[in-house]
């Protein structure tokens, strides 16, 4: 590997770990420069799952402070994101990876619509809510089973192919909870964490040889800084600004992995 290849994984796992933190889909930074610089699909889905578990440490710890008052749910959440990444780390060593390469632009645009759609379903749910003598902030258990259960589709996706799986879990908690969106993107930062960490030991034990370790600890390096540099300026800005932020970086996915 040339220095100049070096450089280049590297700046990709900073731009992957700032956009992680900020958004999700930092993948379809590194994912893409991975390919183009001549490593197999599967080789570079592995490598880069182990390399961006660094920035998703640094971008959750920077996102701490959001988590609070959020343990009631993710007590059931982070079990599902859980059981569903090792699900998914399974079917990458068993199935062809274009299977999910295939429908990630469909899922994609499903979930920049629930983005885009998020506070109207919030006030139509509040709304709802208020005219049944409910609290607005109150979590029915049909919507917290829903939750659950887009918590571990998405876990099952982001364990076979990590790209846009933050973008798919706001989507979901912005449709069926009455949350603020940096809390929101807080919750997402820790669960898409633990997807990558699930799919990383999976990856590790199984197919320790298919990892490229040298562009796993360059996306590492990069990541930890670019998680870090995300979290610090994404909590500054506003609901509306960081929703238009994942809807641009949503689009700018929807056409790299066309692109791929």
């Amino acid at each position: 590997m040339s220095v100049a290849h070096m450089i280049l994984i590297m700046l990709a796992g900073v731009g992957a770990g700032a956009i992680n933190s900020l958004v999700g889909s930092g993948t379809l930074i590194t994912f893409p420069t991975l390919v183009a610089l001549g490593f197999p699909p599967v080789t570079a889905t592995m490598s880069n799952a182990v390399g961006l578990v660094a920035g998703g440490v640094s971008g959750t710890w920077g996102y701490r402070g959001e988590l609070g008052g959020q343990w009631r749910r993710l007590r059931w959440q982070i079990p599902a994101s859980v059981f569903g990444a090792a699900i998914g780390a399974f079917l990458l060593l068993h199935l062809p990876e274009k299977v999910f390469i295939q429908i990630v632009p469909v899922l994609l645009i499903l979930a920049l619509g629930l983005v885009i759609a998020g506070p109207r379903i919030q006030s139509y749910a509040r709304r709802r809510a208020e005219s049944a003598g409910r609290s607005a902030e109150q979590v029915s258990p049909l919507r917290m089973a829903a939750l659950v259960l887009g918590t571990f589709l998405v876990g099952v996706y982001g364990g076979y192919f990590t790209a846009a799986q933050g973008i798919l879990l706001i989507g979901v908690m912005g449709a069926l909870l009455p949350e603020e969106l940096q809390r929101m993107n807080a919750a997402k930062n820790l669960l898409s964490l633990l997807v990558n960490v699930v799919a990383a030991i999976g990856f590790t034990v199984v197919a320790f040889d298919r990892i490229s370790w040298p562009v796993a600890g360059l996306i590492a390096v990069g990541s930890l800084l670019g998680g870090w540099l995300g979290a610090r300026y994404g909590r500054r800005l506003s609901p509306n600004a960081l929703r238009a932020v994942i809807v641009v970086v949503g689009l700018i996915g929807l056409f790299r992995l066309l692109m791929v």
